[in-house]
């Protein structure tokens, strides 16, 4: 937006030249003292034309025919960059086009008509979530929030694993606790592989509320009991600190289906039809290597359990065939080797896994007083992402998740969070919000009405401190499909900040309600209005709230 009348004279010079088949580009400069825009433009065409860059930046600059009204200066600088430099009525002209697309600002319909299916989250129910889990959580609701702003049509999905080896560790961990509750305080726990913690107990009394002494007998079906009401109540553990944070799934595959509608036995019978399957130490591996990786690996043991690998490859053929324009997978960086064994297979099978579009988020740390601090309760008891969102509130969890790059570790600086004052990112950008809706509270105890804004309205614009608000607001729409390009919520969350800053300064700099003449007021507060959508939609992107009152 902020480029597209830069764009359009640059265009202009070009046809003027005969070469109208190029596309300018047009950016920001590395230094606001080199302008307000730059194309390299000359650059790109210095091979094509046999021309030193200077020399053909010089003629597309005579060709130009820019408004001295809005264009301040068009400057050569260095080998052949051109930067230009605006006026107050260019900005007015920007300012205009924000008002113009109100609470819609920012979000887009590039991909109208496309479809995207974002799978996180995921965790097997053997348990609440724990602290660690919230990156995931938090990244994948954002990047399918990013992906709705571009116009995608978002699938949410949670694939959980209860088919496996741990959901049989947790039917005994809480048959255990169901025999100590009635009184075989000597039956044995598996100290090595159970599940401790509070809420086995818990579930352990749910077993006897529903079924008494009935399961005294250790038999498969008192374990498949166990089993059941466990991944029952674990699930709705999840679902419940899922909606605390505002996240919500519309699809829960459930793997243990892969076995009941015989996708395993089809990928394998697959896989073996293509000589990528072949039998070593009792066990079933695949043939990894024919598919450009180091080393094969076993698919089933020789227990005959799969190993986790053969239903991720079943389950993302299924995700494949749905015929999603987009796959995202959310996951923990231990997956690295593991989903390019899966997609290698699926590939070999005949899916485009081009679409698929993975996102490996490295461990967080937690720290307090500038030392790693392991979250825990005094009772020793497992801390989990419940007892966090207590105690700092979902806002603040979910943006500290999202607040760096999903490749970097995450240091989730505790004493930070814990703040509520401006040195906490998110409550720098909450209070910038507030404070303007702040402003609107006090313009109506005063009669002041902004109204409609036009530009013929807008030309009161002329205050440094305003171009540069101006100037940060016109990049929200580029900052959201660069994020959603990348799947990256980092770049809002850096942005939002530019914002705030850009806000607070012009804040200071530049009376509202105290402005010299109503006009001013009125322009002021048009500005004011168009941040308070920035900060509102981005913050929102980020499943975060935008209060108006701190």
């Amino acid at each position: 937006m902020l480029f597209d009348s830069v764009r359009t004279i640059v265009s202009d010079a070009l046809d003027r030249l005969g070469l109208g088949d190029v596309e300018p580009t047009i950016e920001l400069p590395r230094h606001e003292s080199h302008g307000d825009a730059a194309t390299t433009v000359a650059l790109q065409l210095a091979r094509r034309l046999g021309k030193s860059p200077r020399a053909i930046a010089e003629e597309i600059v005579t060709a130009m025919q820019p408004d001295p009204d809005r264009i301040a200066a068009v400057d050569i600088a260095g080998p052949g960059f051109i930067n230009f430099r605006f006026r107050p009525r260019y900005f007015a002209d920007v300012l205009a086009r924000i008002l113009q697309q109100g609470k819609q600002f920012g979000f887009s319909d590039r991909y109208n008509g496309k479809r995207a299916n974002v799978e996180y989250v995921s965790a097997n129910p053997t348990g609440p979530l724990h602290p660690g889990h919230g990156r995931n959580v938090a990244l994948g609701d954002s990047i399918a929030r990013l992906l709705e702003a571009v116009g995608y049509r978002v699938t949410r999905e949670y694939y959980f694993n209860n088919a496996g080896r741990q959901m049989q560790n947790l039917a005994r961990s809480i048959y255990a606790r169901y025999r100590q509750l009635l009184g075989d305080t000597d039956y044995p726990f598996d100290e090595e592989n159970g599940y401790r913690g509070e809420y086995i107990f818990e579930i352990a009394r749910q077993v006897i509320a529903q079924y008494g002494e009935r399961l005294r007998e250790e038999t498969d079906d008192a374990l498949t009991i166990c089993r059941s009401v466990g991944e029952q109540w674990c699930f709705a553990s999840i679902r419940r600190t899922l909606e605390r944070l505002g996240v919500h799934h519309d699809v829960y595959f459930n793997e243990h289906s892969l076995y009941i509608d015989g996708n395993i036995e089809q990928t394998i019978t697959a896989l073996r039809e293509l000589g990528l399957v072949y039998e070593k130490d009792g066990a079933t591996w695949i043939a990894t290597t024919k598919l450009g990786l180091e080393n094969d690996r076993v698919i089933v043991k020789s227990s005959g359990e799969p190993t986790y690998r053969l239903p991720d490859m079943a389950y993302h053929c299924i995700k494949l065939s749905r015929g999603d324009d987009l796959v995202v997978d959310v996951f923990g960086a231990d997956h690295i080797a593991t989903i390019q064994e899966v997609l290698a297979a699926v590939r070999a099978l005949g899916y485009d896994t081009s679409r698929v579009r993975v996102v490996l988020h490295q461990m967080v740390t937690f720290m307090k007083e500038g030392v790693p601090f392991k979250l825990s309760k005094r009772s020793g008891e497992q801390y989990t992402l419940d007892d966090l969102i207590d105690e700092l509130g979902a806002d603040v969890v979910r943006y500290f998740f999202v607040m760096r790059a999903a490749e970097t570790q995450l240091v989730f600086d505790l004493d930070l969070a814990r703040q509520q004052s401006e040195t906490n990112p998110v409550f720098y950008l909450q209070y910038a919000h507030a404070r303007i809706c702040s402003v609107f509270a006090n313009a109506r105890e005063l009669g002041v009405e902004s109204g409609t804004m036009d530009q013929h309205h807008l030309d009161g614009i002329e205050h440094p401190a305003e171009c540069a608000l101006i100037r940060t607001l016109a990049q929200f729409p580029d900052t959201i499909e660069r994020a959603a390009e990348q799947l990256a919520p980092y770049v809002v969350a850096d942005y939002l900040h530019t914002v705030a800053e850009a806000f607070h300064t012009f804040y200071h700099e530049c009376r509202i309600l105290g402005a010299p003449t109503d006009e001013i007021v009125r322009v002021r507060l048009a500005l004011a209005d168009a941040t308070r959508t920035v900060l509102h939609n981005g913050l929102h992107v980020l499943g975060v709230g935008a209060p108006e009152r701190m």
